[in-house]
């Protein structure tokens, strides 16, 4: 339960912006920031490619892009829509045919590049599959492809060009009396993109896609994702968001709820607060950590976990948490229930029976939602 109302500095207002369907998915407007990601599997390997969809689904994304860089891929399309538990974005690069092949395959959003999907006759084209078969469009503006007027006018990629370049393909679109779109200014620079999309956002009430391109290996990648799309989400801004790592596709989903969680934007999953352990804890807290976040991984319910090595913070932090375990002495610690000192347990059994109490604890939270619906 929100405790915003007597936390006034967690308060988020989020921008104002018009609400679009990706598939069975609302984005924009009051809808949940949704969460995606993108696989590197070929296309055309229709089982690896629904396999890595559905695993990312199963991490939590809501939306999941493939590439179509060639009519065999848009072939492939259509089975891997068929077989997708979420709707399938479209990415398309320098041929507007794939777009529209897209379209026909069933994907729900079809991401166009400005500067290499082609003139604007060409662009009609893909607007009109596009509307024909009740698919979304993302306007991805990429400041390593921004088109030739742009850069000879600005001399180099920058926030004004990347701007420039989405407010025009916006008017394109509305010229053709197509809205549902939304729209992204990407770049592998922090700096860049947070002030691209600052401006963009006071620019247009479209649906926000957020994200810092190329932003490398999973902790680096992680880093720069945390810091530029962190403090866009603080400020209200984006309705949609992708972590764009060098990693597994599981990964990119799951670093992209945590930075949602922190911000208390989206709640999903166990959220394990641990201490970085020091020669006073009473256990391995690393190592249970680590196995923890491995045993609870299939939890969805959210709910507040505190591992804490001993008793300098461990029992403050259990009095907000769900469930808690504090390290104690004598091979063993007190585990905490609501909030509340409850009783002692051995470290050798602690993780099989904190994962039985988190599981109850979800099970109880899960039956409480299911009769107030």
């Amino acid at each position: 339960m929100s405790m915003n109302h007597i936390r006034p500095w967690r308060h988020i207002e989020r921008r104002k912006s018009r609400q679009i369907h990706v598939g069975n998915v609302p984005v924009g407007g009051d809808a949940p920031i949704a969460v995606q990601t993108m696989t590197n599997t070929p296309t055309t390997d229709v089982a690896a490619t629904v396999a890595q969809v559905q695993a990312a689904a199963e991490a939590g994304a809501d939306l999941v892009r493939v590439s179509v860089p060639d009519e065999a891929s848009s072939k492939a399309l259509k089975e891997i829509v068929r077989e997708s538990p979420v709707p399938i974005v479209a990415d398309i690069h320098f041929h507007y045919k794939r777009g529209i092949e897209a379209a026909e395959a069933g994907a729900a959003c079809l991401r166009i590049n400005p500067g290499n999907i082609g003139d604007e006759k060409r662009v009609a084209e893909v607007i009109r599959a596009a509307r024909d078969h009740n698919c979304a469009i993302r306007i991805g503006v990429n400041a390593g492809s921004l088109e030739k007027h742009l850069l000879d006018k600005y001399g180099e990629p920058c926030p004004e060009a990347m701007v420039e370049s989405g407010l025009d393909h916006i008017r394109i679109l509305q010229d053709h009396d197509f809205h549902e779109f939304k729209i992204s200014v990407k770049a592998s620079d922090v700096f860049m993109s947070a002030a691209a999309y600052q401006q963009l956002a006071e620019a247009t009430d479209a649906p926000i896609h957020l994200g810092i391109t190329e932003a490398g290996g999973f902790v680096s990648g992680t880093i720069k994702s945390a810091i530029g799309l962190g403090q866009l989400l603080w400020m209200g801004i984006g309705d949609t968001l992708r972590v764009s790592l060098s990693a597994d596709p599981v990964e990119e989903v799951k670093v992209g709820f945590e930075i949602l969680k922190s911000l208390g934007l989206r709640h999903r999953g166990v959220n394990i607060i641990s201490c970085p352990s020091c020669a006073r804890q009473g256990f391995d807290v690393i190592k249970t950590v680590e196995t923890l976040e491995e045993r609870l991984a299939h939890i969805h319910t959210p709910m507040s976990l505190s591992i804490i090595g001993c008793v300098v913070n461990g029992p403050g932090e259990a009095l907000m948490t769900d469930v808690g375990f504090t390290g104690g002495g004598a091979g063993s610690g007190m585990v905490y229930l609501a909030g509340k000192a409850s009783h002692k347990m051995s470290n050798e059994q602690m993780v099989d029976h904190i994962v039985e109490e988190v599981e109850k604890k979800a099970a109880q939270i899960k039956a409480a939602q299911d009769a107030a619906e």
